[in-house]
């Protein structure tokens, strides 16, 4: 279920610069889920399937099952983060949320257009997130496909 996000009149789209820094402080953490991701995956090669240490991450399937691991671990944080309250750990610190153009968090099939056309983004020399400097509504490929934007929070009233 959606939830409804408050202050509405209070956000307005978010930068380039403040993308990027959210995106290098989730970088982190996903290479910190991968890490772990391929440990799981090299352990249950080796004392579940009882595959010897040689041959381990030897031959496509071992490539191949771990390449899918790392992109299903890096959608599932994603689509948690942003469907349950809109943000990741990085997107906190710089103060942005992803929500629906009226406001809602967004569902997990907008999560998953989200990813690809990041990876999209990424792989055409980052245009994607360069559109952003072009566009009256600051959005990104991933914004416009998705139907979602990302916002700036204003600070909390102390």
């Amino acid at each position: 279920m959606q939830r409804r996000f408050g202050n509405l009149d209070n956000v307005w789209p978010a930068g380039l610069a403040r993308r990027l820094g959210a995106m290098i402080y989730d970088g982190f953490l996903v290479a910190a889920i991968w890490l772990l991701v391929a440990g799981l995956h090299l352990l249950a090669g080796r004392y579940l399937l009882g595959v010897s240490a040689e041959q381990v991450g030897d031959g496509a399937f071992w490539a191949l099952s771990l390449q899918l691991l790392l992109l299903a671990s890096a959608f599932a944080f994603f689509t948690f983060c942003w469907v349950r309250g809109g943000t990741t750990l990085g997107m906190q610190a710089w103060r942005l949320r992803v929500q629906t153009l009226d406001g809602r968090s967004i569902t997990p099939a907008q999560s998953l257009l989200r990813c690809v056309m990041a990876i999209v983004s990424i792989a055409v020399l980052g245009l994607g997130y360069l559109w952003i400097l072009f566009d009256a509504e600051r959005r990104s490929w991933g914004d416009i496909v998705s139907g979602t934007r990302v916002v700036v929070v204003p600070k909390p009233a102390k």
